[in-house]
């Protein structure tokens, strides 16, 4: 067999397996198809140092939040990915994952990489929300703005 023959014969069995558990997912969970042995840019560590940091800030000035950090990121995983195109011009990945506080308890996390949005736009900016920890509800109630 040829090796384009044998790239298109190994690119359909891949989409062929793709394909066939598409029809499994159920509506009402959220985490179907997330992959957390991959989580891609999701998992970056400058993404996820910058929400760290971030979120060190964040309870330092906003009144009435517990003084927290976070100290580990658990199942990281890419729920949503719109792509740059000629109607959007900004790609977006919202992400999801479980944060541990310093105080030991687990919280949702949701964050949303923006492609390209940095300062200056240099790099990509990031903008996230801790379940409970959105005092002035700049996402929406219960982070809903990047779910």
């Amino acid at each position: 067999m040829s090796r384009v023959a044998s790239t298109i014969f190994a690119v359909m069995i891949g989409l062929g397996t793709a394909l066939s558990g598409a029809g499994s997912a159920q509506a009402a969970d959220l985490s179907v198809g997330a992959d957390y042995s991959d989580p891609g840019i999701c998992g970056n560590a400058a993404v996820l140092n910058r929400i760290t940091s971030r979120f060190s800030y964040q309870v330092r000035h906003v009144p009435n939040l517990p003084e927290v950090a976070i100290t580990d990121f658990q199942r990281i995983h890419e729920h949503r990915y719109e792509p740059a195109d000629e109607n959007h011009p900004i790609g977006r990945r919202y992400c999801g994952a479980t944060v541990v506080l310093s105080d030991g308890a687990d919280r949702d996390i949701w964050y949303l990489i923006e492609e390209g949005m940095g300062f200056a736009s240099i790099g990509d900016n990031v903008e996230f929300c801790v379940s409970g920890f959105d005092r002035w509800y700049v996402y929406n109630g219960r982070c809903r703005v990047l779910r």
